[in-house]
């Protein structure tokens, strides 16, 4: 094996081989391109997921008070209690020993720094059916401050959650060439521009992802249309 294969591992490196008909070179060229693409990503999404943060809080604010991930009955998810704490917990960690006996916690506690520190995870379990007759119907449904038509919340849901899933592939340096990449960064843009249509503009002048996949689109569809034919022949033989 060469360095690279080494530190990256053929493991991670077997879906590229298997596109690049176990070409080494070009294998490589597939993950390089992989991980443009993935860089390309970060600033929609980075801006997708503040302006879903900051409109949560907001409208939960609004609704029950700036701390009200700690009132009874707010959260019903356990997982999600379970983050504040730990939210609060790793802030406190942060702080000197000497402070946290002290009335400095309460100043490193603020609703502003929880809220930035709780995960994506967290806000996109809002829009899950367990909210639905709770906190959508009560005040949520006013998170999007430029919504199509008869927004529904499982419309959302589903919008978000394949954004968070695209996240997490890349946050963990999965191959995401297979994916509509294309078709991905638009979603992006339209429940950015759902949220706060002002975010949406923003993200299309600084995206780098249309030039980006402009550079490699040949590669990125021919990539596609294996990984298609791939499926299908491995569907025929299972």
């Amino acid at each position: 094996m060469s360095g690279l294969e080494n530190a990256v591992s053929l493991e991670r490196l077997s879906r590229y081989f298997a596109w690049a008909g176990n070409d080494h070179s070009r294998a490589l060229e597939l993950y390089a391109i992989n991980t443009a693409v993935s860089e390309a990503f970060y600033t929609p999404v980075q801006m997708m997921e503040v302006a879903l943060r900051n409109r949560c809080h907001a409208v939960l604010s609004e609704q029950f008070g700036p701390y009200w991930f700690d009132l009874p009955g707010i959260l019903t998810s356990e997982q999600q209690i379970r983050s504040v704490l730990e939210t609060k917990v790793d802030l406190v960690k942060g702080m000197a020993k000497k402070e946290r006996a002290t009335t400095a916690v309460l100043d490193r506690l603020t609703p502003g720094r929880i809220v930035a520190s709780l995960t994506f995870g967290f806000w996109t379990a809002f829009f899950g059916t367990n909210y639905e007759n709770t906190l959508w119907r009560q005040c949520l449904y006013k998170v999007t401050t430029n919504p199509p038509p008869k927004m529904k919340r499982g419309k959302l849901s589903v919008e978000l959650t394949a954004i968070r899933l695209l996240r997490n592939r890349i946050a963990h340096h999965e191959p995401i060439l297979y994916y509509d990449l294309a078709g991905r960064h638009e979603r992006i843009l339209e429940v950015t521009n759902w949220l706060i249509p002002v975010a949406a503009r923003w993200t299309e002048r600084h995206s780098r992802l249309p030039e980006i996949y402009a550079q490699h689109e040949s590669c990125i569809c021919g990539v596609r249309r294996i990984h298609d034919d791939q499926k299908k022949e491995k569907g025929r033989s299972d």
